[in-house]
């Protein structure tokens, strides 16, 4: 069992790691979550390299919300960033975080603006 938090994070992230690869059709789109922010990235781990981000701490109005709100404001930005980078489909890397709260909420509304995943 894990002693820390940061620790099950790390185990968990390693074993989704070991199946889950961005590629250059279908790229990896992560989320990293703070205490205040939430960012996302979208990545293709052929190439090593990190084709869209967004984050709350880039965005004004996302920086001022909290929470939940916070994370949609994220998610439609990342989806249009990448939709206008040509990206439609990606791999979703929760990365080590729960399926829940600020997570599922950047991911619904990445779907809602049209990434598919």
């Amino acid at each position: 069992m894990a002693k820390t938090k940061t620790a099950r994070r790390a185990r968990i992230k390693t074993n989704i790691r070991k199946y889950l690869k961005g590629t250059p059709e279908r790229p990896r789109l992560t989320v990293f979550r703070s205490n205040a922010d939430i960012y996302v990235q979208v990545i293709d781990d052929e190439q090593g390299r990190t084709l869209v981000s967004a984050g709350s701490l880039k965005d004004k109005k996302a920086h001022e919300a909290s929470g939940v709100e916070q994370a949609k404001l994220v998610g439609r930005a990342i989806a249009e960033k990448a939709r206008a980078a040509g990206i439609e489909k990606v791999v979703f890397d929760r990365n080590g975080y729960l399926y829940h709260g600020r997570v599922k909420a950047l991911a619904e509304a990445a779907r809602e603006a049209g990434l598919n995943f």
